[in-house]
Formats: structure tokens, sequence, C-alpha cells
């Protein structure tokens, strides 16, 4: 089979070779039913452009970076890795690719990274995640006028691309189902603070539990790295609390902190769902399998990830944005974990 061309393209597109040329590489913007119509021809087409020649013709690259922490332990979030299949899926569907990268000295912000890959012309734009309060990384791109787009957010006042989960309404959503059981005490199991993400479910917790009029214990708040290891531990300083405080419900930020409290709770002799309720969030693929299935907050991570390539390559292409900022809803997938 012969290889599509760019003016096999151009042919079926209805266009000349030169429009397609100039899409491809953002040098040029056209009604939106042309770019879509190429675009869609491209896809039908599977026309695959010879990128090492284009690259060294426009000096321009296909590749999109993402950071990864130094340590291992830290990287490992299986949302994310979900998230990062979603986002490496749909920008090779737009003819670009993922490039993950690990900065210096095990510092997730470290600028240098950034300004190496994109000065030589190693990346055309940057996908983040794991966005702290006030994330240093934001402003300095901005400055730069450095295409990028966030899996999170940082400060309602930039002005910035990203696509988030309303982790809020997400953590009102397992705390509702809670109250509705019957629970007063409830704990949270939640990452330290500066965790963007984490803020915001927290709030959920804390104003859903004041809107019942239930006053929060500070005993019934631990915080920690996300890990099982952390969410066990976290449990057991729960369950020590005296019999009157300790909570007969708690909610986790994350499916890894609620399977660390799960196993804390089995350990203690006490059975989950029946003696102590436990919700997670994410709705990882192994939460229904385990011994008890957990209840869980389930984010719509495809439709982020393509959400997110789509914003950083209007951004290299110099397409119009309509809406910088999204924030999707998520939904709460009950199981015997919180109700039996």
């Amino acid at each position: 089979m012969s290889r599509v061309t760019l003016k096999d393209v151009a042919a079926k597109a209805g266009v000349s070779y030169q429009t397609v040329s100039k899409v491809l590489n953002g040098q040029m913007q056209v009604a939106e039913e042309t770019e879509a119509r190429i675009w869609q021809t491209i896809t039908d087409l599977d026309y695959r452009p010879n990128v090492s020649a284009r690259n060294l013709r426009t000096q321009a690259s296909n590749l999109l970076g993402h950071a990864l922490p130094g340590d291992a332990a830290q990287a490992y979030h299986p949302i994310l890795v979900q998230f990062m299949i979603s986002v490496a899926n749909a920008a090779e569907q737009q003819g670009y690719h993922l490039l993950s990268f690990v900065t210096g000295n095990n510092d997730f912000y470290d600028h240098q990274a950034y300004d190496q890959l994109y000065a030589r012309n190693q990346v055309a734009g940057f996908i983040l995640s794991n966005t702290t309060q006030n994330d240093p990384r934001i402003p300095y791109l901005l400055e730069r006028v450095i295409p990028f787009c966030s899996f999170g957010r940082a400060n309602d006042a930039w002005d910035f691309c990203w696509v988030d989960v309303d982790g809020q309404h997400g953590i009102e959503l397992a705390a509702s189902h809670l109250l509705d059981l019957g629970h007063q005490r409830i704990g949270f199991i939640t990452w330290p603070e500066g965790s963007q993400t984490g803020w915001y479910r927290e709030q959920g917790y804390l104003l859903t539990l004041q809107a019942a009029g239930v006053a929060v214990d500070p005993q019934w708040i631990t915080r920690g790295n996300n890990s099982a290891q952390v969410g066990a531990r976290a449990m057991s300083q729960l369950l020590a609390l005296p019999a009157a405080a300790r909570p007969t419900a708690v909610i986790c930020v994350s499916d890894l902190m609620a399977i660390g409290a799960m196993n804390a709770i089995a350990a203690a002799g006490l059975n989950v769902g029946q003696d102590i309720a436990v919700t997670g969030f994410d709705d990882i693929p192994m939460v229904e399998y385990l011994h008890t299935p957990l209840t869980s907050v389930r984010q719509p991570i495809q439709e982020i990830g393509h959400y997110v390539v789509d914003l950083v390559i209007r951004q290299i292409r110099g397409l119009p944005i309509e809406q910088k900022g999204v924030l999707f809803k998520p939904e709460l997938v009950i199981r015997a974990s919180s109700h039996t």
C-alpha cells in the first residue's frame, strides 16, 4: 500500500495542499468547518506526516511535555496513569506525541527543564498535573507565552487554560450519602495543605457537614501523602480516638488512601461497611474487586484528557479558545464499603 501524501489529503478535503500543510503546522487560521473537514480527512485517510522532515523544515516539535516527579513512590498515582493514557491517545489523533521528563534534583517545579525543552524546540507545549495552590510553573509559563494546559486549578485569579473535575462537588456527594445513612461522626483523610485539589475536596467535606448542622471535630481530619500506607496510618489514628469521638464513617480523597484505611479497619478486627463506612475518590478499576467493594467518586478522566490536549494544541496552532477553564462534574458510585 502506498503512503498517503499531503496532496491526497488536500484533494479529498477540497483545499490546496499548502492549506493542509499550514493547518498541520499551526501557521494558518481557516474557517472552523474547513479545519474540521481537514482533520476528519486526515483521520479517514490515516495520514501520518513525515515528522522528521517537517521538524527540520519548520524547526517545530510534535511533542507535548509532561513532568514526572523524580521520586517513583511519589509518581505512582493510578488516576494520573489513566489521564496520561487518554492524553497520549488524544495527542496522537492530532499528530502529536507525549514526552515525559523528570525535573532536576527531584524538584517537581524546577523551571530549568521546561526552559531547555521549549528553547530547543524539543516540545511544542506542556501539560501540567499535580498542581498546587499558586503553582509557580503557571505564572512562569504565562510570562514566557509558552503553550500549556493543566489538569487542575491553581489560583482563580489567574487567566490560563485548565481542565479539572469538581472535587468539591464529588466530596459533597460522598458526605451527603453518609449523612443520609445516619452517620454524624465522619472522618476525613486528605493530602497535606498546599494541594489545590485537596483544598477543593476539603471544602466539600466541611461545607456539607456544616450545612447538616454537624460540628467537625479537628481530630477527625488527618493528612499525609497519597499512598495506601498513609491511609492505613491515618485510619489507625482515627481508630485510636475515644469511642465517643471515633468516626463511624471516613471519607478519603483518593482510592489509594481508602484502600489503606480499609486494611487498617480489617486489621483492627472490624468490618468495612458494617462497623465503619469508607468512601474513596477516583474509582480506579481495582476498587470494585476488593473484598469489600469501595464506594468511590468517579471522574470522567477520558474526557478530561482529550479536553486538555485540545486546549494546548489550540494555543500551539493559534486557534481561538472559547473557554479556558473547564470543570467536569463527577459521580458517586455506591458499593458495599459504605452501604450494606
